[in-house]
């Protein structure tokens, strides 16, 4: 199957079979491994992406349902200039351990910015619902987002 979608602003024609899933296409197609497969039922988060702005567990979505549509993986938001000032505050405020669900939990967190600039603690934590960690307490990770949102940038989470 024939497939053309966007990722992380650079258009991509692939050939795979229609019951590929978006994860797979990501890693092993595209090279895109910051995106992490946990339990492959979309229960843990930490393959999430945004589709067309709406985050996503890229383990459940098969590769027809996003032709024609936009993928952001956790590699969108870092530039040349180095980190973003999400992920810069996820590690100042200590909001990673070993690191295997933080590209989920920033890009789950980033749909939130995207939408809701200046979140509160309850927006925060029911967006990272979806999220889970087994390393930290979610303390350190609600405050990097305040951190983020208390900044005053609308631009703070990627390109």
């Amino acid at each position: 199957m024939r497939l053309t979608f966007t990722v992380n602003g650079e258009q991509r024609d692939l050939d795979v079979p229609p019951t590929t899933r978006l994860i797979d296409v990501l890693r092993e197609h595209l090279g895109l491994t910051g995106t992490k497969e946990g339990c492959s039922e979309g229960e843990c988060g930490a393959c999430t992406v945004l589709l067309d702005g709406l985050a996503v567990n890229s383990c459940l979505v098969l590769a027809p349902q996003v032709r024609g549509r936009e993928v952001l993986t956790v590699e969108s938001l870092a530039g040349d200039g180095g980190l973003s000032l999400l992920q810069t505050k996820f590690v100042e405020h200590g909001a990673i351990q070993c690191g295997y669900c933080t590209p989920g939990m920033l890009m789950s967190v980033t749909a939130l910015l995207r939408v809701t600039p200046h979140p509160s603690e309850g927006e925060i934590r029911a967006a990272l619902a979806g999220n889970l960690c087994r390393c930290t307490g979610y303390a350190a990770i609600v405050e990097a987002v305040q951190d983020v949102a208390s900044n005053g940038h609308e631009d703070h989470v990627s390109r």
